[in-house]
């Protein structure tokens, strides 16, 4: 008994730290914490108020390890600092809690490299399963591979082979390009990121739909490719903006770029919506903040990530089920930032 109550007081109880005190074997201890196998009642009682006693917390990987299973779901997201991802996250992490999972949380801040050593770190942690906003099909791959179950969450790289939640961006981006054309905007830009991935693609997609069906034909001058964040989306919207044909209205396919393309107008002393409607898919806090509102898609990714982890535990529940896609709406958050365009 000495020998436990002396310990270092910076070492961690250990099981074997926990029978000492309550004068059993390590391996009645463990029956005793775990409630697989027999142990008397006055035992575990006994090594209940012992484990108590010493602070011990059993360690969750080591059990894993032995069980060839897992409480632990990885979650894998491309930039916490964008307020999509970080509420992302929040839905998940509620939605695991409630189903008696915890969350192991990597932001890869949208590098390759280090979006596979998070799976290779989920695979060897033995995780449940994984949710990740991919950046390639690679990822997918691997964890599939090292028979994982993956949910992909807004974004899709390898359809037909796991499951998948994800926004309808094509409809809502069609309705939000609408609402331009019915004020009279002909000349619209589309200020995007990328097309390669399914969300640049799909908003790509639904506001060429809607040129179409209004019989505007597509200017190819007028899709402005403004990369990755704020700042670079301000220079390249600056650029746009300067041109004697510059559009009267921006598409903004995401909260940053509307961001980067709210302060290039304000460089020029354009003013919004007079001289410029903006709107923007994704919609932050800031733009219901800032007068006139910004007008945006409103993705709940809150709503995303608990669908992500339904979409989990259901595969875990049954792993022979063919893969299925969750398609959630978005709503079109019609605010001040856009009015008809202003006549020559």
């Amino acid at each position: 008994m000495d020998e436990v109550t002396d310990r270092a007081p910076h070492r961690r109880a250990t099981l074997r730290d926990v029978a000492m005190l309550a004068g059993v074997s390590s391996s009645t201890t463990s029956r005793a914490l775990s409630g697989e196998g027999y142990a008397a009642a006055d035992v575990v009682q006994r090594v209940m108020d012992a484990a108590e006693s010493l602070g011990y917390v059993p360690h969750a990987m080591a059990r894993s390890l032995r069980k060839q299973d897992s409480q632990t779901i990885g979650v894998l997201v491309s930039d916490l600092q964008n307020p999509f991802y970080a509420e992302l996250a929040a839905g998940i992490a509620d939605a695991a809690r409630r189903s008696g999972y915890t969350m192991m949380l990597t932001d890869d801040q949208g590098d390759l490299a280090a979006e596979m050593d998070a799976a290779r770190a989920f695979v060897a942690t033995r995780v449940a399963g994984v949710i990740v906003t991919p950046l390639a099909s690679s990822v997918v791959d691997y964890l599939l591979k090292q028979h994982v179950a993956v949910v992909e969450a807004d974004r899709r790289f390898s359809e037909g082979r796991c499951d998948a939640v994800v926004i309808d961006n094509a409809g809502a981006a069609r309705r939000m390009t609408e609402h331009l054309l019915e004020l009279g905007h002909r000349r619209i830009a589309l200020v995007i990121d990328e097309t390669d991935w399914t969300t640049g693609n799909e908003r790509s997609r639904g506001f060429r739909e809607a040129l179409t069906a209004s019989g505007i034909p597509w200017d190819d001058s007028l899709l402005v490719h403004a990369g990755w964040d704020a700042a670079m989306a301000r220079t390249a919207a600056v650029d746009l903006l300067a041109r004697r044909d510059h559009p009267t209205a921006i598409f903004a396919v995401n909260n940053l770029l509307a961001e980067g393309v709210w302060r290039a107008a304000s460089d020029l002393g354009l003013r919004i919506p007079d001289d410029l409607s903006l709107v923007s898919f994704d919609d932050s806090r800031w733009m219901s903040m800032v007068t006139p509102g910004i007008a945006a898609v409103a993705q709940d990714a809150v709503a995303l990530g608990r669908a992500a982890v339904t979409r989990l535990t259901d595969r875990l529940a049954d792993p022979q089920v063919p893969p299925t896609i969750d398609v959630l709406d978005a709503r079109v958050m019609a605010r001040g930032s856009m009015s008809a365009p202003r006549r020559a």
